[in-house]
This record gives structure tokens, sequence and C-alpha cells, in this order.
């Protein structure tokens, strides 16, 4: 995610406005790679999953662990480290006017099960040690640059995804035109009752309250103090491994993201009635699951229609109830994740969704039970002074760079990877080109 609405042109933000040859020689050649990867190996280690897997749910005890590691590295790189009620974690270095809105930069360090050690990490740390690259250099910055370790990023423990950034940096925008609760309830639709959401349980039947006292937030039920003034930041810009094949095949060094897809999940119930797999003949069955894979195919239909490959559609959940190979599946469940730049055009497809869930009902005779929109954002732009100090960044560098659009949600500045499983994989030298783009940006 990418929220910039700097008040001034981006190199107003550098503290140096000339620097000489040496200076841009040495913030170039400076990142210290084999620190990098060692932490980013290090990192790796806490997970719940065998490696090369990284499995780190939010608040578990491997969460907890990574969470002081990162702390550490901040303070070990003296930025001023603070967290707030729900585990946004703020490294800070000051800038020489400390009374200016700072420069931002980070991502998350939780990992969906079974992924790898890059995917948000190498936003972390790799903003960490594009700091350390500007202290090395002798670089000071006239705005404080900070490091944010955003919380609860993968929706995987409590269905809620980008949860941390969410309720400081997207309703910080919207604090001045609604009050607090109707902003959440734009962005989170499907949480009906905030308060009731803190009572919301995982697998384990262990709550997102309890959860978060066990990590050390006590305060997490306060959502009003995260939330942050208008204005307490002039920019943000995240670096993300690409998570796509585009970058590699075509062997360019950087992703300048232009846009940012906007995402939207459903969850879909059908309830059909079971019987025995071999006892109820074809033309008597009302089968759950039938229905759930037409309407599994129905989503890539309607995305092929939209006219657009910037629209995606994916079914990542099917799940048939009672799971048996002989027995008619009763019950099915499906989530749908559609994406595009082009808000209009994704909320089509999604009624089309909706659409043919209610059409396959009346052909099947089963009975939707459930299609719930559990988040539906609004496409950002990345604003062109951040384009352009980033497209001027690579120029410098002489790195090549291409315009793109994220389609992960929430990434502005790419260099080559891939991930969401355990093979993820960033080489290190793309991971240092990136974090000298970002340090040059900074």
């Amino acid at each position: 995610m990418n929220m910039t609405r700097p008040p001034k042109p981006w190199r107003s933000f550098r503290g140096t406005q000339f620097m000489s040859p040496i200076c841009r020689i040495l913030f170039s050649l400076s990142v210290d790679t084999e620190s990098l990867q060692r932490q980013i190996e290090e990192l790796s280690s806490f997970s719940n999953a065998p490696a090369p897997s990284v499995t780190r749910i939010l608040y578990s005890e491997k969460d907890v662990s990574a969470r002081r590691y990162i702390k550490n590295l901040m303070a070990l790189s003296g930025l001023a480290v603070k967290e707030d009620a729900v585990g946004n974690i703020f490294g800070r270095w000051d800038g020489y006017e400390p009374e200016l809105a700072p420069v931002s930069t980070g991502s998350h360090i939780d990992a969906i099960p079974y992924s790898g050690k890059y995917d948000g990490v190498v936003g972390v740390l790799g903003a960490i040690e594009a700091i350390n690259v500007l202290k090395r250099s002798g670089f000071k910055p006239k705005r404080s640059l900070e490091v944010i370790m955003f919380t609860s990023e993968e929706p995987t423990r409590f269905g809620i995804s980008c949860l941390g950034r969410f309720t400081f940096f997207i309703l910080n925008l919207l604090i001045s035109t609604f009050t607090i609760l109707t902003a959440l309830k734009l962005v989170y639709p499907e949480v009906k009752n905030w308060q009731n959401f803190l009572t919301t349980v995982d697998g384990q039947n262990i709550s997102f309250s309890d959860a978060a006292k066990f990590a050390g937030y006590e305060n997490a039920q306060d959502l009003s103090s995260v939330f942050l003034p208008k204005g307490s930041y002039s920019a943000f810009i995240e670096l993300h491994i690409e998570q796509g094949p585009i970058l590699e095949e075509e062997a360019t060094s950087i992703g300048v993201v232009t846009a940012i897809a906007a995402p939207a999940s459903i969850k879909v119930d059908f309830e059909g009635n079971g019987g025995h797999a071999g006892a109820v003949l074809m033309p008597m069955r009302n089968d759950a699951g039938l229905a759930a894979a037409e309407l599994a195919l129905a989503v890539e239909k309607h995305v092929l229609e939209s006219g657009s490959i910037d629209t995606v559609g994916t079914v990542g959940i099917l799940e048939l109830h009672p799971g048996a190979i002989n027995s008619i599946p009763s019950k099915a469940h499906l989530e749908i994740d559609t994406r595009d730049i082009n808000e209009a055009r994704r909320n089509t497809v999604i009624e089309k969704i909706r659409s043919s869930a209610l059409n396959i009902c009346k052909k099947r005779s089963v009975k939707l039970s459930e299609f719930k929109i559990v988040n539906q954002d609004p496409p950002a732009l990345s604003d062109d002074s951040i384009i352009k100090a980033t497209e001027s960044a690579c120029k410098e560098l002489n790195l090549s760079y291409k315009k793109m659009i994220s389609r992960a949600y929430h990434d502005s500045l790419f260099m080559p990877g891939y991930s969401h499983k355990p093979e993820e994989f960033a080489a290190s030298e793309d991971v240092a080109n990136g974090v000298r783009v970002l340090a040059h940006t900074c």
C-alpha cells in the first residue's frame, strides 16, 4: 500500500540537496549484503514450519520472538523504537528538522502457512539497512525517517488482513470526514461490531483480544489509540519482492509502482443434501460440492469477460463436508479473491459472481446459505513525485526499471522475487539493489 501525499516535491525531503560524487558512490556501494542476508535467514528461523517453509502467525510465540528480533535490530541501528496498542513497531531516525512530518517505509513479517522467508521481511530488514546505508555515507536527513513493521498483514488467523496499517494509515485519511467507527465500517464492511471483533476467535477458539494479550498488547482493544492525526507522515514507500515473474523474466532490476490494485474477498457457503456416493442416483442429487465447483469456474469466466488483463480472480479455499470419498458433499465453503485497478470493473465481477451463485442454487436445488463480502477496498495511485524520485534513483544507480501495477495489495517499490510458497526466493543482489534505490529515494 502506498499512501503518498507529500506537500512538496520529493527532493525537498532530502537532508542534503547536493551531494558530492564520493558521497553518491558511498551509498551506492555500501549495502551490507552479507549481513542483510544473514538477518533474513535468522528471522526465518522463527517459524512453526520446518525449513525452507516459514509459518509465522499473528501474536503467536514465534511472532513474538520475531518482533523482539526486529526491535533489537532497530535499536542496534540507533533508531528510537516504540510500539502502538496493536503491535505496529516504529523505529525513527530523527532528522535535523524533527518537527516536520517524517518519511516512512516498512512492511510486515507475519507469514502465511508454508510460505517463505522474503515476503514482507525484505521491506522491514531492507528499510533498516537503507538507513544504515545512509548513516554510513554521512548523510543526515532533514525530515525524520521512520521504519514501520506493520502488525497483522496476513488474514491467516482472524480473517482480516492489513489490520495494523489500516488502523492508522488508511483511516487517517478518513477521520477528517467520518467518525472512527464509520471509517472502520467502510474499510471492513464484514465487521458489524468492532467490540465484537475483539472476541472473534481463531481455529483454536482463542479470541483476538486474548491473543494480543499473550503477545504483550494488553490495550489492543483500544483501537482509537492507534489512530494518528492526519498529516502525521509526509510520505510512505514500501520495498517488496514483486511476488510475480515479470521483473525476473525481463531481467529488470526495479519495478516502479504507479498504481495498486483494489482487492476484494468473498466467502460463499452452499448447503445441499448428503448421501451415499453409490446409493443416491445422479438425477436425485443436490450436491453442494458440484455447486462450489461450478461457481469456481464461473469466477474464472467472469474475470476473463472483464476485457482487462488487470482483472484477476482466485478461489483460494474450497472445503467440502463431510469430506469422505464415498459421501456426497452436503456443504461447501469457498473463499474468493478478486482484484483490479478499476474499482467499478472489479465490483461488476463481484455482482456477476453473486448472480452465478444464485443461478447455480436454482439449477442444482441447493441453498446459498452465505454470500459475504469480507472486504472491498478502493485502488490507490502512487503520487507522481514519488514515482519521479524512484525513477531518478534508478537512473542515478544505473539500474534498469519499468513502471508496474502492484497487484499484491500494498507494495510501492519492487525488486525481483516470488512468494507465497516454501521455495520463495529473491537474489541477494536484487535485494541489495532494492535497498540502494530505497536509500536514494529517501
